[in-house]
């Protein structure tokens, strides 16, 4: 307390005795008002105003009301400046002042204060009587914490000042609680001499706002700084070189390099804080700005250090410029300083990132023979450049080097394995590194599983891919609908529905969403196989949830009613279609089509064609398939022309497809030349005949008997790059052995295990009945041992041929030897069987 002031109020006794007692208390503080952009929130309800000293209440005398204040001053440096605290002494103390009171009380006594002892009273007014101290007197405490040394004690007091935790009473015009706080904080420093052994106080305050409170962003920390630089009290050049760095980190380069010209407008820099001051107006693209800086250093008499030389060479290498870094490098080895390992590494980075594989490479060897190894950032960035150029192989000799040299393979080197290698589509290997990294509990990349589930999908490999699959939901990560459309897609291709619907409600299960596509995928694939019972129980499922179904949806579901033959349900689920305001498309109609052309109900058909257009519906190709099928195979091939004829007048390219039925159609009437002017015309219009239209062509040209023909059309095939499967050699082996050539049909017979093509029953079949139309059921009865041998089952067919030749050929009691045999085979003996024994037993008997 001011002494003065009290010798002056002792000796004017007048009526305004209570004002001039109270204005002892105050000691003014003089600042600017401050503006900043993170106001302060004052709270809805004012908080409870302290009680009152006793002096409100004390008897007019002010004599005896100085003596009061004299003695409660007494009792609270005597308190404060002990080590003991009592809690009961200062609660009952703590009530005699108002906030300000105790603020001027505590300045004036604050060179005497256990800070300690200090700190318990704060924290105890504040926690059980919810006093609230003004801003200087946390101020005044905090750099008494800071001058004891008691810096973890100090910054805790900052931060629960900061983060609002502490009741404080605050002047009224008060804006900004940051700025408020590094204000009074410079005030008390600069009040008296008891702070004045350095700037850890503000270093903290630094600190802690650049560290404890980025979400108030570090503007924040940057408006505390100014206002210190401001009041000449630079934090120390360790507190700014790390406020430096972190704005930097913070993508705030020029806020960082900001920090670095106050500082210099202080005291000359030294060379961490021009190493980062570089880095900044490099991360800032300024770069040229940076050379300079590096200049002015050197001139300056601060040699710059490994750290200065990699990051403005780091700089140069982003913008391009790799002749200045290598000169750069030069420079820094003619100045004695050695390059690190990063370094190296900052030229590696920079070269493989603009492509320069050849000259990364003369810089890795460089390093190599200057005795450092690599480590897994180096091996990484070059398997990267690598992989991005497409030479995975390069690439994994690099892993393999890595390993050599005992640098183990880390989540980037497998993860950026994974990619090029499933984009140079080598699944096998990635599956295996991927297999690798679920093993040793690598992080994986969520990109890295779907490129690998991706190709394996694409290579049909569905169950890896649902292992994978499996793998991610474990870990409670929900694949993208694209993956699960495709696995579900391939799984119900390859007949693995049981498995796409356990998926389905693992999904479910892991209360992750399915959407309409995937769902419909599933759908789809189970009307397919005619699995109608599950499609309609997972329909319920999709339904409970609210899922509407859409035109993909009921064109599953008719689709599966075709194919089971219910086309009145089919057409039923259009009405209902329709009904719910879902206009049914051009596969909708073909579906239904396709179905009544199935069961022959050709004018049913064309009336629903005929309506497909009426309705503004455009006939796709597949429209016009479907009819010409329906009509061919009800030997209606004139009919099935006229629409072939309309599909040219609409200016429809035909595909493949339309042709092979027409072809087909053609020779089964016998219509040899129609059948080959079609196939010509397919040439003519750059149609590529298929496999099916090669095989239709030779069973038909072989069955007229036009062998020769039949055989130029099979090389043709090959010239192509079709090679013939079983159709058509067994269609060409028919057509030799109907015209007892059973020499070229045992030739193409071998001919067929020469180019891995396996005969089926049917071939094996068409070659007994040569045999045996000749008579040589010696062969013929060979014939079926070798198939059987090869694991080829003869049928019923196969059993009646040959039974039907020993009969002919009056060898009854082989046929009944054969007729054992196929008992012994599981074959049952059907009616051509016995009609040919019942048909030659007699003539034999006569005989």
């Amino acid at each position: 307390m001011d002494m003065r002031r009290l010798a002056a109020a002792a000796a004017h006794k007048s009526s305004a005795a209570a004002t001039t007692t109270a204005a002892i208390f105050f000691l003014p503080i003089r600042r600017p008002l401050t503006v900043s952009p993170h106001p302060i929130h004052k709270p809805k309800t004012p908080n409870k105003p302290s009680p009152q000293p006793n002096l409100e209440a004390a008897p007019p005398d002010s004599s005896a009301a100085l003596d009061q204040t004299l003695r409660y001053r007494k009792i609270l440096a005597s308190v404060l400046s002990g080590s003991n605290f009592n809690s009961n002494q200062c609660k009952e103390l703590i009530s005699q002042f108002s906030p300000h009171q105790f603020d001027s009380i505590f300045w004036e006594i604050h060179n005497n204060i256990e800070p300690s002892t200090a700190l318990k009273l704060f924290y105890f007014a504040g926690d059980y009587c919810s006093f609230s101290f003004t801003l200087r007197s946390y101020c005044i405490l905090f750099h008494l914490l800071v001058s004891k040394n008691l810096d973890s004690a100090a910054r805790l007091l900052l931060i629960r000042l900061i983060d609002r935790k502490l009741p404080m009473s605050l002047r009224d015009n008060a804006v900004n609680l940051h700025e408020e706080i590094a204000l009074a904080l410079a005030d008390t420093f600069s009040g008296t001499e008891k702070f004045s052994n350095g700037n850890r106080g503000f270093d903290m305050l630094v600190h802690v706002y650049a560290t404890e409170f980025k979400s108030l962003g570090l503007d924040a920390a940057m408006d505390v700084f100014r206002l210190l630089a401001g009041r000449g009290l630079v934090p120390s050049f360790k507190t700014c070189n790390f406020f430096m760095s972190t704005l930097v980190k913070a993508d705030e380069p020029e806020k960082s390099y900001e920090v670095f010209l106050i500082v210099s407008r202080e005291s000359l820099p030294d060379v961490y804080l021009y190493s980062t001051a570089i880095n900044a107006l490099c991360k800032g693209g300024k770069v040229d700005e940076a050379a300079m800086l590096f200049t002015v250093m050197g001139n300056s008499g601060v040699a710059p250090n490994v750290v200065t030389y990699n990051n403005l060479m780091n700089g140069l290498c982003k913008k391009g410029s790799f002749e200045e870094a290598f000169r750069l490098k030069e420079r820094m080895l003619d100045n004695g300083v050695k390059p690190t390992l990063v370094t190296y590494s900052l030229l590696i980075n920079g070269l493989m990132k603009l492509d320069k594989y050849d000259e990364a490479d003369c810089v890795l060897k460089e390093m190599l023979k200057k005795g450092f190894i690599p480590n897994v950032v180096v091996y990484n960035t070059l398997i990267d450049g690598y992989c991005r150029m497409g030479n995975v192989v390069a690439a994994l000799k690099l892993k393999d080097g890595m390993l050599l040299k005992g640098v183990a393979l880390n989540s980037v080197t497998y993860n950026t394995l994974i990619n090029g290698l499933c984009k140079d589509d080598r699944i096998d290997l990635a599956e295996k590194f991927l297999n690798e990294m679920v093993k040793g509990s690598f992080s994986i990349n969520l990109g890295s599983m779907n490129s690998v589930i991706h190709g394996l999908c694409k290579n049909s490999r569905f169950d890896s891919a649902l292992r994978f699959i499996v793998l991610m939901l474990g870990k409670n990560v929900r694949p993208n609908n694209g993956l699960l459309t495709t696995l579900i897609s391939g799984l119900c291709r390859s007949n693995k529905h049981l498995q796409a619907l356990k998926l389905h409600n693992m999904l479910h299960g892991k209360g992750f969403a399915v959407n309409i596509v995937t769902s419909n995928a599933l759908v789809f694939g189970l009307c397919e196989v005619g699995k109608m019972q599950e499609a309609r129980l997972l329909l319920e499922g999709m339904l409970e949830r609210g899922v509407r179904l859409d035109i993909f949806t009921y064109n599953a579901l008719i689709n599966g009613c075709c194919k089971e033959g219910k086309i009145e349900v089919g057409f039923k689920l259009k009405e209902e279609m329709s009904d719910k305001g879902i206009s049914p498309d051009i596969v909708t109609y073909n579906l239904l089509i396709n179905g009544l052309c199935e069961k022959g109900k050709m004018d049913e058909a064309l009336f629903l064609w005929n309506e497909c257009q009426s309705n503004g519906l455009v006939l796709d190709i597949r429209s016009y398939g479907v009819m010409i099928g329906g009509f061919c195979n009800a030997e209606k091939v004139e009919e099935a022309k006229n629409i072939f004829n309309i599909l040219l007048g609409k200016n429809i390219s035909p595909n493949s497809v339309v042709y092979n039925i027409l072809i087909r159609a053609y020779f089964n009437k016998g219509n040899e030349v129609e059948a080959l002017k079609l196939f010509d015309d397919m040439k003519n219009r750059g149609v590529k005949p298929t496999l099916a239209t090669y095989s239709s062509l030779i069973h038909g040209l072989s069955n007229a008997g036009r062998l020769n023909e039949s055989k130029v059309l099979f090389d043709e095939m090959r010239k192509e790059g079709l090679m013939p499967d079983v159709v058509c050699y067994t269609a060409l082996i028919g057509g030799y052995c109907k015209i007892g050539q059973m020499d070229e049909a045992r030739y193409l017979l071998q001919e067929m295990s020469l180019f891995n093509v396996k005969a089926n029953n049917i071939t094996y079949t068409v070659i007994i009945h040569g045999y045996c139309k000749m008579g040589n059921t010696k062969e013929a009865y060979q014939i079926l041992e070798e198939m059987i041998n090869k694991g080829i089952s003869p049928d019923s067919v196969t059993y009646n041929v040959l039974t039907h030749g020993f009969c002919k050929e009056g060898e009854v009691g082989d046929a009944f030897n054969l007729l054992d045999q196929m008992s012994d085979n599981g074959v049952q003996l059907d009616e051509v069987a016995h009609t040919s024994l019942v048909h030659w037993m007699p003539q034999h008997s006569k005989t």
